[in-house]
């Protein structure tokens, strides 16, 4: 019985320092998909390298930029990588076995958890909740359902699947803050975005009580909740560094949630 397909779906701006490694990871695949929204790099150059299908589009968001890339593949099943990310040897294993008995599965299988392992200043955080990190990110293209695809959300997009969903063994890396300045750059990115899902819930903090809770006791909260009772000082200094500027990411979304409330209030 011939394997099923697999591509692979990758979005890139800017990602030469990661995307050979990614690529790398996947060789096994049918397909490899990427969509780059305007990279001045030579990240196209290496994605045309690997023999992916490069396809250039302006930036509509994570969710919708990954569904479109989605939308590219070929394959029966669809992995969704980030340019950062890494399949270890075992799960490039585990998946290609998978490809292989995936006509044996009653019901069928529709999606696959991943296990992800996040590398941070280049240790791997083995405790204070970061791992394992279930990702859904294995999935059939299409099912009885319609296509699979990411929720439209501006940050923190996941695979929705109405099918049987079950986890893989075997870890994928997450490469994204080998030092600081990158780790900072991103959190004021996607504070910025938390910050602006949490205004849209009505979470804007515009009363006092709510505006110390959110902005203050939250992030302390949750650093001694991760940090301490959760383990996170196993991981050392990096640990540290971890899950206090974590929290105050937490900090940094509520403050942004609260000014933009407070605009609109003033507007």
């Amino acid at each position: 019985m011939p394997r099923t397909t697999l591509s692979v779906a990758i979005i890139t701006l800017n990602e030469e320092a990661n995307l050979s490694r990614t690529l790398a990871s996947v060789r096994f695949a049918d397909e490899l998909v990427v969509v780059d929204s305007g990279s001045t790099d030579r990240t196209l150059e290496i994605a045309k390298s690997f023999g992916a299908k490069v396809f250039a589009e302006p930036w509509k968001g994570f969710a919708r930029q990954k569904n479109s890339a989605i939308e590219k593949c070929v394959g029966t099943w669809v992995l969704s990588l980030d340019a950062d990310e890494e399949l270890t040897a075992e799960l490039q294993r585990e998946i290609s076995l998978m490809l292989e008995a995936d006509a044996t599965n009653v019901p069928p299988i529709d999606g696959y958890r991943l296990r992800l392992r996040h590398v941070f200043l280049g240790r791997w955080m083995r405790h204070g909740g970061y791992y394992p990190d279930l990702k859904l990110r294995l999935f059939r293209h299409l099912t009885s359902s319609g296509t699979a695809c990411f929720t439209d959300r501006p940050v923190h997009e996941s695979v929705q699947v109405a099918g049987r969903v079950e986890t893989l063994k075997n870890d994928f890396l997450h490469h994204g803050y080998p030092d600081l300045n990158i780790y900072l750059e991103h959190m004021n990115r996607y504070s910025s975005l938390g910050g602006q899902i949490a205004a849209a819930k009505g979470k804007a903090s515009r009363s006092w009580p709510a505006f110390c809770w959110n902005i203050l006791l939250v992030p302390i909260l949750t650093f001694v909740w991760n940090f301490i009772f959760r383990l996170g000082f196993l991981d050392g200094r990096e640990g540290l560094l971890l899950h206090l500027y974590h929290s105050a990411y937490i900090s940094w979304k509520y403050a942004k949630a609260w000014q933009r409330g407070s605009r609109a209030v003033r507007m």
